[in-house]
């Protein structure tokens, strides 16, 4: 058969968060700034976005100072000493979807029996969800 199996292309955003991810790493080289970078890709988010991922930030960068800011993909993200990403904010407009994401990967602290949420979704951010975020930045941390 030569048809090409459609399920393992890549769809435009996913091209264009690698094309991204190689852009950090030859920064990176660079030496150039991690959270400036940061920053800047939350500047870059839209009005309805920004906010939201302002405020992610600033509660990760208060729950784990010990975190190092920078892109993963495009994405706002907080690593380890060791330079694991521990987790990350994924803005709905990356993607096209309908809302935004704190992510953590498996370097994060949060295993819990055999099974765990590793991604939460963000449609608005209350003193619950912030209270929520900053207990599980702390123990992924941790």
């Amino acid at each position: 058969m030569t048809k090409t199996d459609d399920s393992t292309k890549l769809s435009a955003q996913e091209k264009a968060a690698l094309r991204e991810r190689t852009r950090e790493l030859k920064a990176a080289k660079k030496g150039q700034e991690a959270e400036q970078a940061v920053l800047d890709a939350i500047a870059a988010l839209s009005d309805a976005e920004r906010p939201m991922a302002e405020r992610v930030h600033a509660l990760i960068k208060e729950a784990a100072p010990g975190l190092a800011a920078r892109t993963w993909y495009g994405m706002p993200a907080y690593a380890n000493a060791e330079g694991k990403v521990i987790c990350f904010f994924k803005a709905a407009s990356k993607f096209d979807v309908r809302y935004a994401e704190l992510g953590f990967n498996e370097p994060a602290n949060l295993d819990d029996g055999n099974m765990w949420p590793t991604a939460f979704a963000l449609t608005k951010l209350t003193t619950a969800e912030e209270k929520r975020i900053t207990a599980l930045v702390k123990q992924a941390a941790s």
